[in-house]
């Protein structure tokens, strides 16, 4: 299996870490490197189309369907934690999770539905920037806010995908639409959605998410809250003792 891992496969206590669109799994160290510091084995797989890997079929229940090797033999973990396209695999993982097991899911900005125009721009701007990759200096100049590591680890993810899968993601998720799955949400999930500042690239928005659902909206925080504000996240994980 395609993935990274972090901290001791011995501690007490797991994590799985999914990871966005045109992305890799190096590009959650910083949170990573924050769990194993409390007690966490971290593992975060690479998607199906990123890191090199390929595929015919880029629906997102394939993409989730890919990881059930992570949840063979009973493994189950107490956090689970995806990016923008990785929130919406987390929520088609829900039937892997053991049903006699708390787990933690946090979705952090998720695009639950895009509009046609939605759609096609989103699409665009992947593609180009597949097609026009930027450096790791013009992330850290379009993202103040980001750390060098941060922006290596952007580009990192972005050269190691093609436009023959930005195309198949969007081609086999059409219409893209997917607010219905947090319509039933297990009782032994405890579900936190933490949205970013619309005006600052944000593409998760309310009037998609149910009222049961806990949510957070971060003004001034861009799409990717991983990178600029890591205490959010990790305000959401069971700790035993005070949040952070």
């Amino acid at each position: 299996m395609s993935a990274s891992h972090w901290g001791s496969p011995s501690a007490s206590k797991r994590a799985l870490l999914i990871h966005g669109l045109t992305m890799s799994s190096q590009s959650w160290e910083g949170i990573a490197q924050l769990l194993v510091a409390e007690g966490f084995f971290v593992v975060a797989p690479n998607l199906l189309g990123h890191a090199w890997r390929r595929s015919t079929d880029y629906r997102v229940s394939t993409l989730a369907e890919d990881l059930r090797p992570y949840f063979a033999m009973d493994t189950s973990y107490d956090v689970i934690i995806g990016h923008s396209l990785g929130g919406l695999v987390t929520l088609s993982l829900f039937p892997f999770l053991p049903k006699t097991k708390e787990t933690t899911v946090i979705l952090v900005d998720p695009p639950l539905e895009r509009t046609g125009e939605q759609f096609k721009k989103s699409q665009n701007r992947f593609l180009k920037e597949i097609e026009d990759a930027k450096t790791v200096d013009e992330h850290m100049a379009e993202h103040p806010a980001w750390s060098r590591g941060n922006s290596l680890l952007r580009a990192l993810g972005v050269h190691m995908c093609d436009r023959t899968v930005v195309e198949g993601i969007f081609e086999h998720n059409t219409p893209w639409s997917f607010s219905g799955l947090l319509k039933n949400i297990p009782p032994h999930v405890k579900i936190s959605l933490l949205a970013s500042d619309p005006e600052r690239g944000g593409v998760c928005h309310l009037e998609h998410i149910p009222r049961n659902v806990k949510t957070n909206v971060f003004i001034g925080i861009g799409h990717w809250i991983q990178y600029e504000c890591l205490g959010a996240i990790m305000d959401e994980v069971p700790l035993p003792r005070a949040k952070l």
